[in-house]
C-alpha cells in the first residue's frame, strides 16, 4: 500500500517544525511539490529545500514537481474553488499513481498546519472517495502562522469572555467593524484592513514569519493602517508573493 503524509511545516523556518514532523520527514521516499506559475515560487521552493536539508535523509528521498492549475476568475468564488480543487485532485492522483511505488511513502509539505487554510486534505479525501488512486494517509500537525504571530507580538489570543475569529480577507470585507473584537486574518495580501474605520481597533501584523526578511508592525489601525497597507503592497510587488497575517483587536474591552 502507498502512503501519503501531509506534513505541517509551520510558517516556513526549520525551527518551527515539531519533532513529529522531523521524524516523519525521515520516512519519506518522494516529496511532491505542486507549484504555481509566476514570480516568487523559487523562494517558496528554497524555504522547503532548507527544511529538507536540515532534517530529511538526502540519500533516501527524491522530489517530484508538477504545475498547480490556475483558478478561474470568471466563475463565482465557490464554483471557482470547487473546479480548482477538482483540477488539483486529478493532478495529485496522477502523481500518486505514476510517481509512487507500492510500499513507498510520499509527502506534501503544508505551510502552517494541514487543517487550517489549506485545501490539500480536502482534495486528498476527495481522491480517496472517488477512487482516483489507492493509498493510506496521515496528517502531521504543524505550528500555524496564527501561533507564530502571537509569539512575535507577545500576545495571548484569548481574552476572558471573548471569542476568537479566524477570517479570510474576503469575509473581513463584509464584517461590520463593530463585530471585530479578536479577529485573525490570514493571507490578505491586498490590505483589506485599510477600509475599516474604527477608532478602537489595534492591528498586530506580520509577513514572512520566521524568514530573514520577516516584517512586523503593530499599533492603532487608524494611525498606521494606510502606511502599513502601502508597505504590504510594496512587499508583494517586490517579491511576487506575500504571506501575511494579522490580528485586529478592540481596545478597552469589558473583558480587560
Amino acid at each position: 500500500m502507498k502512503k501519503i503524509l501531509l506534513i505541517g511545516i509551520g510558517p516556513g523556518h526549520p525551527d518551527y517544525l515539531t519533532m513529529q514532523a522531523v521524524k516523519a520527514l525521515r520516512t519519506v521516499d518522494v516529496f511532491f511539490f505542486l507549484e504555481k506559475e509566476g514570480r516568487g515560487k523559487e523562494a517558496l521552493i528554497a524555504a522547503r529545500d532548507a527544511i529538507l536539508a536540515e532534517y530529511a535523509d538526502a540519500a533516501r528521498y527524491r522530489k517530484v514537481f508538477a504545475q498547480s492549475p490556475p483558478r478561474s476568475a470568471e466563475q463565482g468564488y465557490t464554483a471557482g474553488v470547487r473546479d480548482w480543487y477538482d483540477d488539483k485532485a486529478k493532478i495529485i492522483a496522477g502523481l500518486i499513481n505514476d510517481q509512487l511505488a507500492n510500499g513507498e511513502t510520499g509527502a506534501f509539505l503544508i505551510w502552517g498546519d494541514p487543517s487550517l487554510y489549506d485545501g490539500t486534505l480536502t482534495i486528498l479525501q476527495d481522491i480517496e472517495r472517488r477512487k482516483l488512486a489507492q493509498f493510506d494517509y496521515a496528517i502531521i500537525p504543524g505550528i500555524t502562522s496564527v501561533q507564530a504571530l502571537a509569539e512575535k507580538h507577545r500576545l495571548t489570543l484569548n481574552r476572558i469572555g471573548e471569542s476568537i475569529t479566524i477570517s479570510t480577507p474576503r469575509n473581513l470585507a463584509n464584517m461590520p467593524a463593530a463585530d471585530i473584537h479578536n479577529t485573525v486574518v490570514m493571507l490578505d495580501s491586498n490590505a483589506a484592513f485599510e477600509h475599516i474605520d474604527d477608532a478602537r481597533l489595534d492591528i498586530y501584523w506580520a509577513a514572512y514569519l520566521g524568514a530573514d526578511d520577516e516584517m512586523l508592525a503593530a499599533g492603532d489601525l487608524r494611525t498606521i493602517g494606510p502606511e502599513l497597507a502601502e508597505k504590504a503592497r510594496q512587499a508583494r510587488a517586490e517579491k511576487g508573493w506575500l504571506f501575511d497575517i494579522y490580528l485586529l483587536r478592540r481596545r478597552n474591552s469589558h473583558a480587560e
